[in-house]
């Protein structure tokens, strides 16, 4: 059945231009997971694990405090980081995946 409605087009997250993340935003490239073991055995995408570490590809200018000014960023780009498995949101950039986290979201930097 034809409302005349124009259909609205699904979201879509792959992006040809640079993000620059806002406030205490941080965009990271994450790290994927060997595809073979130590023994040499090669796993099926099915048993890889989501990766939780990757590095820093930009970061925001910080989040602004009550007084005005903005708090330093802890992390900056090339830093490698530790996420949790399930945090931030997923964008592809010229058909690579990365995650824009919040600084908090963050676990830690990894050789610091």
């Amino acid at each position: 059945m034809n409302t005349g409605e124009t259909p609205v087009p699904q979201e879509d997250w792959r992006i040809e231009m640079a993000v620059k993340p806002l406030e205490d935003r941080v965009l990271v490239k994450p790290i994927e997971a060997e595809s073979k073991t130590a023994s040499g055995l090669y796993l099926p995408e099915g048993a890889k694990e989501k990766p939780i570490h990757g590095k820093v590809v930009s970061t925001g200018p910080g989040k602004r405090l009550d007084n005005g000014t903005r708090a330093q960023m802890s992390v900056k780009k090339g830093d490698t980081v530790v996420y949790s498995k399930y945090g931030g949101s997923e964008i592809e950039i010229k058909g690579d995946k990365h995650l824009i986290l919040r600084e908090s979201e963050l676990l830690g930097v990894v050789g610091a």
